[in-house]
């Protein structure tokens, strides 16, 4: 070793300046004194540099030495570690004086979402804290808050992501989000006692749609599976649906399905979008049931140039007229139809829309909102992970097509 050194146990050196200046440095070892003389002289840049030069262990050493150091001190060494990004570390030692307040944002960034939650709870902050636990995986502990603060839409997609599908069905039937509903009916087990219940609500919900053929189908096919007084139910059902379209007997498997119309309900659209390339099936379904469906009449203004950004909306049914803006001067630009997708750069970036979009017909349509689509990447970290990777590759696309 040199002199004037002091070795770590990582096998780096650092310079030992515990001579700096004339302050007295109180705490620290040999490996630890340098950086503490640093920050007793308010020379931030220098501690932070010596701090990310040390070894995890003589990082651990330096926050069990802030505990018996001044308060102030103790704050000059929260700068310093917020600024080498140790958050974990501040948020430890803002933890330790009691503020919470300051530490659950900083352990959040540190990606220590059960701390942060603990954080939250401690001084008061629900629905923070029951955010943080579902980031986090706690999920009982997730629904325990949901559920005391009423938050019945968070409760819903909580119940659907632990599989607890009727549950779920029931809470989103109480919002009045069929679509949301209908997804999580679905998602009912086929020898599941509680299956023909969820069958005959989704024949509600497509009966009330017009869709009586979809039920019909789904019925027959669930009438396949259903036993006892669930196969009574839905037998009669059955009937009833005969009645209101005028026959005598349904149609049996194929024969049924081809007399049902095609069906656009937007999932296809959606999983070709090409930032969803690659997402597992699970977490399509859970992307598509926080979709929201739209039914604009012509004329109707779907995004305003420069208007903030309203997400993402896939076109169903319909057309829709893009310009330059919205005067009668504007330039028309594209006319798009089913299958197109508008807004899906303002999910990520939170920016002005750079077009103007009119709804030419009446459309019909999904969209999914920044905050909902937030709320997927933070609960769905492999599918952020992906998404994030795609939108990247996607805009470097049209930067360099630009440039050409």
């Amino acid at each position: 070793m040199s002199a004037g050194a002091s070795g770590r146990n990582d096998g780096a050196v650092i310079p030992d300046d515990s001579n700096v200046g004339d302050v007295a440095v109180g705490p620290g070892s040999s490996v630890t004194r340098g950086m503490w003389a640093r920050v007793l002289k308010g020379e931030v840049e220098d501690a932070v540099r010596a701090y990310e030069a040390m070894g995890a262990a003589q990082r651990e050493r330096v926050l069990e030495e802030a505990l018996a150091v001044p308060t102030d001190t103790r704050n000059r060494l929260v700068e310093v570690l917020r600024q080498a990004r140790d958050f974990a570390g501040a948020a430890r030692l803002l933890e330790a004086d009691g503020d919470d307040r300051s530490a659950a944002p900083l352990y959040e960034q540190a990606g220590a979402p059960l701390l942060a939650a603990e954080a939250w709870l401690r001084v008061g902050e629900q629905a923070r804290a029951a955010a943080a636990f579902e980031r986090a995986g706690s999920l009982e502990q997730a629904l325990s808050l949901y559920q005391a603060l009423g938050a019945r839409e968070s409760l819903a997609h909580l119940l659907g992501r632990m599989h607890r599908p009727m549950e779920a069905a029931g809470v989103f039937r109480v919002l009045g989000n069929a679509h949301a509903e209908l997804e999580m009916l679905r998602a009912v087990p086929v020898d599941d006692a509680q299956r023909p219940e969820a069958v005959l609500r989704m024949c509600e919900l497509l009966d009330a749609e017009g869709a009586t053929w979809r039920a019909l189908v789904l019925l027959a096919d669930g009438i396949k599976h259903a036993s006892g007084a669930g196969l009574l139910l839905l037998q009669a059902e059955q009937a009833r649906l005969l009645q209101q379209l005028g026959l005598a007997s349904a149609p049996e498997g194929a024969a049924a399905a081809e007399k049902a119309p095609p069906v656009v309900d937007g999932y296809g659209y959606l999983k070709a979008i090409p930032i969803f390339d690659g997402l597992s099936l699970e977490d399509m379904r859970d992307l598509y049931r926080l979709a929201r469906p739209m039914l604009l009449p012509a004329g109707t203004t779907v995004l305003e140039k420069g208007a903030k950004g309203m997400g993402l909306v896939v076109l169903l049914e319909g057309m829709v007229s893009v310009s330059t803006g919205p005067g009668r001067d504007a330039r028309q630009l594209n006319m798009l139809g089913p299958g197109a997708f508008l807004g899906e750069i303002s999910l990520i970036l939170d920016g002005p829309v750079s077009a103007h979009v009119r709804a030419h017909t009446v459309v019909r349509a999904l969209r999914v909102t920044r905050t909902d689509f937030q709320y997927f990447l933070e609960t769905h970290e492999a599918a952020a992970l992906r998404i994030y990777r795609l939108f990247t590759q996607s805009l470097a696309e049209r930067v360099r097509d630009l440039s050409g």
